[in-house]
């Protein structure tokens, strides 16, 4: 290709972009639009004041202690293959991504021999024992119970199948933990005075 050839290339670029620029400045000039004053319409849209705001219902789960009462570990068997690929409950069973749960029920948390805890689970084991409370709320959100914990599980949403997964967990032991006592409710009438 000759100088010429690249000249011509080159020129018919140029006019190709003053021709889009004439062309766009001159429809902007024949084609001016004016922004109302008002708008046509108006959507309204109540605001919330802080006084205002709505705030989310808390339903108030049953204690784990009165959903163990009827826990059925046949269920919570199921359950557990959704933790089955990270742990094994055999007794001396291998760690695998996760630590052994063999007698998991009243165990210190980070005590497993030969498995490596984050060091969130470490400091978390130094003030509590996987009881019943603890690892409902871990199997709920793990990273809210144990915040750094690399556990990457998200959760069990429903409280008995939480119940469930303990039952059957607190069977590989080789005394299982006792079942904690449910809580008596509380009457809501109260006896009468007794007259004196």
């Amino acid at each position: 290709m000759d100088s010429f050839e690249l000249n011509k290339i080159f020129g018919a670029l140029c006019l190709s972009v003053l021709i889009v620029l004439v062309v766009s400045n001159l429809a902007g000039i024949l084609y001016h639009v004016d922004k109302p004053e008002k708008p046509g319409f108006v959507i309204e849209v109540a605001e919330a004041s802080t006084g205002d705001a709505q705030t989310e219902e808390v339903v108030e789960e049953p204690s784990i202690a009165e959903l163990l009462a009827s826990a059925d570990a046949g269920k919570g068997e199921k359950v557990f293959k959704k933790c089955g690929a990270c742990h094994t409950v055999d007794n001396g069973g291998a760690n695998k991504v996760g630590p052994n749960l063999w007698n998991i029920v009243d165990r210190k948390p980070g005590s497993v021999d030969g498995f490596k805890y984050s060091a969130a689970m470490v400091t978390f084991g130094e003030s509590a024992s996987w009881d019943y409370d603890n690892l409902d709320g871990f199997l709920k959100k793990p990273k809210s119970h144990v915040s750094g914990t690399t556990m990457s599980f998200g959760g069990i949403k429903k409280p008995d199948q939480r119940a469930d997964l303990i039952a059957y967990l607190r069977g590989f032991a080789d005394s299982p933990a006792p079942l904690p006592a449910a809580e008596p409710e509380q009457e809501e009438e109260t006896a009468p005075a007794a007259a004196e």
